[in-house]
């Protein structure tokens, strides 16, 4: 039997003009950079690979050295993108090329939410009439707003509609066959098999690979490395051999961009809890406490990026690492959930969970809670974190925030009430000294990612942590219940928002361990 292990150029020479590839990758988690950059290459030399289509249910590639989807993002090269998440970084940095393309209409670019992209390939695969869910209803996915179009390109060639089935309004995605997978793992053997145990998470590979091969496409896998044909365990093969045509080799892939292998993050060594840095002090760690004060010991809670991202810190340094079980939409249980570079990763896990099935338990709503950022929040408790029309590529698009809301029990948006201002912490206070440039809390979002009127019909609990204040969203709107000690209540809440946000009559001050430098603590 011949070898599936073939140059980054061969594999490359077989996408055909008009393709539809999937890609499996979390940013710099698990991107298959090498082989995007040899089909790039192609087209620069040959003109092919021409009018692709590439689905991603999460980003591939980011702006930090690992290009990935950047290195499609040519003229003619690429004519649509469909993707629940797309590369971000600050402002300080140039825009990624296919930010570029998408503003200037030059691609049609779609926003879809990760899970509904990995369900969609789980009902193509099995040959079912696309994806019907009601998640997304009310939010920028629905087709009565932008129905996930991104641009004027997309807007014309519409890719989700309403329909009304048993008495019910649904979203009905319809299927998007793909041609071609690009997938990565750790390791091949000489049949193909694929095993994961550097990766820092498996995503949806499995789910790509299959709907690739039950429609006769190509299966492309790249890897660190080979081995012999049956030297690899079965139970460690997460992608058998009979699903993957052609295997490329880069051996100085990344575990993560900047890191090129951390045997705690793919869970082959567990860390001491000590080695863990802690949050550091300051105005966002004390929002991260207060949203904190909301867990219980032993519940099941979801994490997003933000400040949200610091509230298992806030946990470790109040020795409570272990009371709650994390679970992030990558695939990782339990353990701690890592920030910067290697954010959608964790060490001392319990276990990693494939992506779609991460996105199921989250889409039906199983967890207990969820802690996840705002951009800004609107008279009707919508909040926006997808989509920036000044500068868009700071904000990566929705990523899973649409599926983890769609159902959850209770919300926790952490964030800053203004943009630009300058507050004073001490042990006893935390003042505004000079407003800020603008007030988080506006009339109307930019794009609804999260509906509050639909949390409302569904009986969700929704906080908005501030440093100010917490604000409950109820059916009079936003309400704040809860002041930090050192804000005045009138001038830097109710006039700050220009009225939006309500004073509670039963206004509660917040404690003022919250804002003392040494550890606080915490009773769940």
């Amino acid at each position: 039997m011949s070898s599936k292990i073939v140059p980054m150029e061969d594999a490359a020479a077989r996408i055909q003009d008009g393709a539809v590839v999937t890609v499996s990758s979390s940013s710099g988690l698990g991107c298959p950079d090498k082989i995007l950059e040899a089909i790039g290459a192609r087209f620069d030399r040959e003109g092919h690979p021409r009018n692709l289509t590439t689905l991603h249910p999460i980003a591939a590639g980011d702006m930090y050295g690992i290009k990935g989807i950047d290195h499609l993002a040519k003229d003619g090269l690429l004519s649509t993108i469909i993707a629940g998440s797309y590369p971000s970084g600050p402002s300080s940095l140039p825009m990624p090329a296919i930010w570029r393309m998408l503003v200037e209409n030059r691609v049609a670019a779609y926003n879809v939410p990760s899970g509904i992209l990995f369900d969609m390939h789980r009902d193509v695969a099995a040959r079912r009439p696309g994806v019907l869910t009601k998640v997304g209803l009310d939010t920028f996915v629905d087709p009565v707003r932008e129905g996930c179009a991104m641009n004027e390109a997309a807007a014309a060639k519409p890719i989700v509609a309403r329909m009304e089935l048993g008495g019910d309004t649904w979203l009905h995605f319809p299927n998007i066959v793909p041609d071609v997978a690009i997938i990565r793992a750790t390791t091949a053997d000489e049949r193909g098999n694929l095993t994961y145990e550097h990766e820092g998470a498996y995503l949806g590979g499995l789910e790509q690979a299959i709907a690739v091969r039950n429609h006769g496409g190509l299966v492309i896998a790249q890897v660190k490395r080979v081995t012999a044909s049956g030297s690899l365990r079965p139970h460690d093969v997460r992608v058998p051999g009979h699903l993957v045509d052609l295997v490329v080799v880069d051996p100085d892939q990344r575990q993560t961009t900047e890191t090129d292998y951390d045997p705690a993050i793919s869970g082959q060594v567990m860390r001491p809890w000590s080695s863990f840095s802690l949050a550091e002090h300051g105005v966002e760690k004390v929002v991260a406490r207060r949203a904190a004060m909301e867990l219980k010991s032993g519940q099941a809670a979801n994490l997003g990026f933000g400040i949200s991202a610091m509230v298992p810190r806030v946990l470790l340094e109040a020795g409570k690492e272990q009371a709650v079980t994390w679970a992030i939409e990558q695939g990782a249980t339990g353990g701690m959930p890592l920030t910067g570079f290697a954010f959608g990763c964790a060490s001392n896990a319990d276990a990693f969970m494939p992506s779609p099935q991460q996105f199921t338990y989250f889409q039906g709503g199983g967890f207990d809670v969820t802690f996840l950022s705002f951009l800004e929040i609107d008279l009707e408790g919508n909040v926006n974190v997808s989509k920036l029309g000044k500068k868009p590529y700071l904000t990566a698009g929705c990523g899973g925030f649409v599926d983890i809301t769609a159902n959850a029990k209770k919300i926790v948006f952490s964030g800053l009430f203004e943009a630009g201002a300058e507050l004073e912490l001490t042990d006893d206070a935390l003042t505004v000294r000079t407003p800020g440039k603008f007030t988080k809390m506006v009339d109307e979002v930019e794009h609804v990612t999260f509906s509050g009127r639909r949390a409302r019909e569904l009986g969700q609990e929704v906080l908005y942590v501030t440093e100010r204040c917490v604000i409950q969203l109820t059916e009079s709107g936003l309400v704040a219940s809860e002041i930090m000690p050192g804000i005045d209540p009138v001038r830097d809440i109710f006039e700050a928002s220009k009225g939006r946000v309500r004073l509670a009559d039963n206004l509660k001050e917040m404690p003022k361990a919250l804002l003392c430098e040494h550890p606080m603590e915490l009773d769940l």
